[in-house]
């Protein structure tokens, strides 16, 4: 196997691995919030997962998510959307 095909299967199964840890960290996320008292998402957390997901190569995705939130950058996105564009990242493949 050469080494580039060997490097692009790392980088797939890598990108795989940090969609299956985002959704993983929803999931977990969504089965402790209580109906009343709903955990805070904070903008250091969605700036680090977005951050991780630029890094593999979905800088373009990550945009285009941003602009679908009608923001250029993360500041601009209203906190009380941060749990949906958590879950589009998580979709991100």
């Amino acid at each position: 196997m050469s080494r580039i095909k060997m490097l692009k299967e790392i980088k797939e199964e890598a990108e795989s691995l940090a969609t299956s840890i985002g959704n993983f960290l929803i999931s977990i996320e969504d089965e402790s919030v209580d109906k009343k008292e709903e955990k805070k998402i904070s903008i250091e957390e969605v700036r680090k997962i977005l951050a991780d997901k630029s890094r593999l190569g979905h800088t373009k995705e990550i945009r285009e998510l941003l602009s679908k939130y009608g923001a250029k950058k993360l500041s601009e996105i209203d906190p009380s959307n941060y749990k949906s564009l958590l879950k589009d990242v998580g979709e991100i493949k």
